[in-house]
């Protein structure tokens, strides 16, 4: 199936060629096409639902055991973390950086990007 973005987009009020670009919502990067005559944007259906899609999975909140293995401690990621990331990246790299910002709180970050 092809994808959207690589399709021309004609602007239905102006019937004219937009230009493909992207806008950054909550972190997302949502591709968009925009007509420059009368500035309609027209995002793209599946970034929009991948959006959603994060929205509803950081409304939860997951309590995991913290474990004694060896000489270090260990939590469970709930799959669903896992799954949500791993559809998002393509390519999953199993190394996570974490950080411990405040006394009461730790970080994880799967991208290797700083912050």
């Amino acid at each position: 199936m092809a994808d959207l973005s690589n399709a021309t987009i004609m602007c239905e009020k102006c019937n004219l060629k937009t230009d493909k670009g992207y806008i950054v919502k909550e972190g997302y990067k949502i591709r968009s096409w925009n007509c420059s005559k009368c500035n309609t944007r027209y995002e793209h259906p599946g970034d929009l639902q991948e959006l959603r899609n994060f929205r509803e999975l950081k409304k939860k909140e997951f309590n995991v055991k913290l474990r004694l293995v060896g000489n270090s401690y260990a939590i469970s990621i709930p799959r669903e973390i896992i799954e949500f990331h791993e559809t998002m990246e393509r390519e999953f790299d199993k190394m996570v950086r974490l950080a411990f910002e405040e006394p009461d709180r730790l970080s994880l970050f799967f991208s290797r990007s700083k912050r």
